[in-house]
């Protein structure tokens, strides 16, 4: 019986943009009764895992606490402001600083390590931004499969010259926001970029960490093959990107890589929202403001957001996601305009995108969000905030569907109610989202995933 077993085991970080996505793929092979599924994150994470059984159990395998330098919500606000900068280059240099620390994988590696010894899965499903994850997989030669919750090129564009890239040599370089056509000053940028990412490796500091990363991949045993960032897409069985190739810059897609859309649970998600979707059937037009669960906003963005939700009061509801240590900063209830509705937490922001009411997504333009509103026909303003964010920003203005804040830092009121009123008077915006709309939820999504999943040799039986 033991040769029947395929096992498949989920392997991310334990942030809800990166993690979600795997979570609907699993609950799809649940529903579909499908055994021995397994899904290993932070111990964080492990309510949202024990609660995806559908059919067939989903088991949690914990893989200990979270690390600082692998979860951007605990990074301090010095750091947070610098990740969040508007200098993309610089921005992009400071999540590299923070982030590439060798040291703090040792742990994730020995804990999956010892997951894969235990759970001998047939194939593993691993989040792109999981390196300890494919690192695993490489090193003990198990089959599987890469989910990007990223615009494809985000995978298979090399952040420095001379690499290997699945993309055209002049292609923008992840993050830095720039469009396919550029101008001569776009063009040098684009260069720079990519030797000021060669350059940053090439410092005294970074250079002790690469001596560190050599190390401890030598003291974990990982596979040489697993080293450098195409050996996720190199080594993978199968790259699932949720995604549709119209809303990226043109490329020519690797076999491998397939592109399936949104990944959308069955709706709606949480039926027992406390009176929220009645409250949503109760208006005609309104604007759903939410930025993730990264994005801090100051006293002084709170106040200009309250000011745009009372100049588009005319004809507009706002409904805005505000986590609760940042409603402090709002003034008082009495100073509230009456069109302006604050939750701390949505029960499902797909719900919320589904719903006929909402006319517009107001939002930061993270991978997940970005084809959320469009997969659900919602036009974009967008004020993006980091990394991905910005490149997610340029195509949604370069396809029509959005348009993007001129200040982001500041969320100048006069530039939001601009960008706002536009977008919700011009129905070519709409139009746009909804044949985007079209396309993402023909592409088939979890359930075309799964197919795809249940379709690979290493899931055949004997």
């Amino acid at each position: 019986m033991e040769s029947q077993r395929r096992p498949i085991l989920f392997v991310s970080y334990p942030e809800s943009g990166l993690m979600n996505p795997l979570l609907v793929l699993a609950q799809e092979l649940s529903r579909r009764g499908v055994p021995d599924l397994y899904f290993a994150t932070d111990e964080k994470g492990r309510s949202e895992v024990e609660a995806l059984k559908a059919d067939t159990p989903v088991e949690f395998a914990s893989l200990g606490g979270t690390v600082s330098e692998m979860s951007a919500v605990t990074w301090d606000d010095e750091t947070y402001r610098e990740v969040t900068q508007r200098s993309r280059f610089k921005a992009h240099k400071a999540v590299i600083k923070h982030s590439f620390a060798p040291q703090a994988r040792v742990e994730k590696y020995r804990r999956l390590a010892d997951i894969v010894d235990e759970v001998k899965p047939a194939l593993m499903v691993v989040e792109s931004m999981c390196q300890y994850g494919y690192e695993v997989a490489i090193t003990k030669n198990i089959p599987f499969v890469l989910g990007v919750p990223f615009l494809p090129s985000n995978v298979l564009t090399s952040h420095v010259p001379f690499a290997k890239q699945y993309t055209q040599r002049h292609f923008p370089v992840p993050h830095s926001g720039l469009p396919l056509d550029m101008n001569v000053f776009q063009r040098v940028a684009n260069q720079l970029f990519k030797f000021g990412t060669l350059g940053l490796y090439m410092t005294s500091e970074m250079k002790k960490v690469v001596e560190q990363d050599t190390q401890i991949r030598k003291d974990l045993g990982i596979s040489p093959k697993a080293r450098g960032m195409m050996a996720r897409i190199d080594e993978a069985e199968m790259v699932l990107c949720y995604s549709v190739p119209e809303l990226d810059y043109s490329f020519p897609v690797p076999e491998k890589l397939n592109l399936v859309g949104t990944m959308v649970p069955p709706l709606p998600q949480a039926p027992d929202d406390e009176g929220l979707s009645d409250w949503l059937s109760q208006h005609d037009s309104v604007v759903y403001m939410g930025f993730g669960t990264i994005t801090r906003l100051t006293r002084t963005q709170v106040a200009a957001l309250v000011e745009v939700a009372r100049r588009i009061g005319d004809g507009h509801q706002v409904l805005w996601k505000l986590p609760k240590e940042q409603q402090e900063l709002l003034p008082s209830q009495e100073e509230l305009p009456e069109n302006l509705r604050i939750v701390s937490w949505v029960p499902s922001q797909l719900d919320v995108l589904a719903h006929p009411s909402v006319k517009l997504f107001f939002t930061h333009a993270g991978g997940n969000g970005f084809h959320e509103g469009l997969h659900f026909g919602k036009p974009l303003v967008v004020r993006p905030l980091w990394v991905d964010c910005d490149d997610q920003a340029v195509r949604g203005r370069d396809f029509g569907v959005s348009l993007t804040l001129d200040r982001p830092e500041t969320f100048d009121p006069d530039d939001v109610v601009d960008k706002l009123t536009r977008v919700l008077g011009d129905r070519r915006f709409r139009e746009r989202a909804e044949h985007f709309s079209q396309l993402l939820q023909s592409a088939g999504g979890r359930s075309a995933a799964a197919d795809l999943l249940l379709s690979l040799p290493a899931l055949a039986k004997d």
